[in-house]
This record gives structure tokens, sequence and C-alpha cells, in this order.
């Protein structure tokens, strides 16, 4: 009897210590443990040692640290009906375990499908060139939405980055000639502000020069001068009356010159 008495003992000890060991779990810093009893929720529990009763409790790991999730390549229609391909990186984490536990069914999948309709609808109300140069003010756009969506599922969406806008060969080479374009037209707006402003000097000094008539005949032989010092042609200039009587007319204070004598006087 007592050999079967001693053999069933260390069975039960056994069974037990086999018990204890499935009711303790190790869970890292980054991890939780939603527990259940009988199928309720009881307590989120972690990190390090705890104990779940095998039989009454079970318990659903999740993972906090921010997930990288990559958002399939999206068939994008802009607002000014140009088809693109748009794929994004969205970074998000858990929160609240008890709610993307209980909440949603397999929160990365419902994240993902999230993301990938909400960046069609943002983009969508948006014409391609607002896409490709207001890029971070779309990413924050749809980082917003996601987050307020996902709240209600303890899930904090941190960052949204559109990687790619793929376009096909024909958009592209119409955007290459509107660019050119772009640049021919700014390169007349800046020669015809030119012609302007040298039109516009020119104008002033011509006024200047009507003002003061010294003026106008210095600049008259500055000329000639300019012109003379070229040997390799020879040029007419016709000399303006009004120089030659400035220059003929007598200083004043000069005295007069003595009349000419008349003949036989």
């Amino acid at each position: 009897m007592i050999p079967e008495f001693n053999l069933g003992l260390g069975t039960v000890l056994i069974i037990l210590i086999a018990l204890v060991l499935s009711a303790l779990r190790i869970l890292r810093e980054y991890e939780r443990g939603v527990i259940f009893m009988l199928g309720r929720f009881w307590k989120v529990k972690g990190p390090g040692l705890i104990i779940v009763i095998p039989g009454l409790q079970q318990m659903v790991k999740v993972d906090l640290r921010v997930v990288t999730m990559d958002v399939p390549s999206q068939d994008v229609i802009s607002r000014d009906n140009v088809s693109v391909k748009v794929n994004a990186v969205l970074y998000f984490r858990v929160v609240d375990p008890e709610k993307a536990i209980i909440q949603v069914e397999h929160y990365f999948e419902a994240t993902s499908q999230l993301a990938q309709t909400t960046l069609r609808a943002v983009l969508g109300k948006h014409e391609l060139d607002e896409m490709l140069s207001e890029r971070e003010k779309l990413n924050l756009d749809v980082q917003q939405i996601l987050d307020s969506q996902t709240d209600a599922w303890g899930i904090k969406v941190t960052n949204v980055e559109i990687k790619h806008i793929d376009l096909n060969e024909t958009m592209v080479r119409a955007i290459a000639r509107q660019a050119e374009a772009e640049r021919e037209r700014r390169a007349k707006v800046i020669h015809a502000e030119g012609e302007k402003q040298a039109a516009q000097t020119l104008l002033e000094a011509a006024e200047m020069l009507a003002r003061e008539p010294a003026a106008m005949q210095l600049r008259y032989l500055q000329t000639l001068t300019q012109v003379a010092g070229d040997k390799t042609s020879t040029l007419v200039f016709p000399v303006p009356v009004d120089l030659i009587q400035n220059l003929l007319r007598p200083k004043s204070g000069a005295p007069n010159p003595p009349p000419r004598s008349g003949a036989g006087s």
C-alpha cells in the first residue's frame, strides 16, 4: 500500500508542478497581456512575471512597439482627372491593449485597410500639382484622419509618409512640356520687365536732357568723340543749328565787336 500511495502522491505533485509552470507567463517590457476570466475581460497585466490560471483564464498578448506598415500601391484619380499610383508607409502603435483586442478583430489588418481607403479618399480631393508639391500637407491630413478613426481601437497613428507617386509615360511627357513652357514664359516676362525698366530709364534721361540744353550739347559732343575714335569707317553727323548758335553766341559781359564801317565812308 505504501509504494502505491507514494506513486499516487508523486503523480499528483508532478501534475501540480506542471499546472503551476503552465500558469506562469513572462512578458517583456514592450508586451502586455489582456486577461479574460471565463470569457469576460478581467484586466491587463505585464510586463514581467504574471500568473494565468489554466482553464479559467486566457491571455492575449499585445505588442506596444511602433509598427511600420507598408500601404500597398493604390490607384488614385485626382480632382483634375489624372490617374496615378500612390503608395505610402504608416507608423502606429497600440496605446490601449484592452480596446485593441475587444473593439476590433485583427487590429493590424483593420488599420491597413483603413489606411488604403483613407489614402485614396484624401488624395482624390486634390489636383496632381498639389500631390507633387504639397506632400507634407497631404501626409498630415491622412495622419489626422486615421488617428481620429483608430482612436476607438486604442491605436495611435504617429506618422504617415507618401513614398511614391507614379505617373504613366504620357503624363510625364505632358508635365515636362508644361514645365518647359513655364520656363519660357518666365524668361519672356523677365525680358519684358527688363525692356520696360530700360525704356523708363531712357525716358527719365531724355526728360533730364530736355530740361538742360547744355547737358544735351555735352552728350552730343561726347557721342561724336566716341564715334571719331573708330577709324574703320567714315560717318557724317549733322550739327544742330542750336549748338552752333550757342558756341558763337558772345558771353554775357563781353564787349560788343566794333561796327563795320560802311564803304565809301
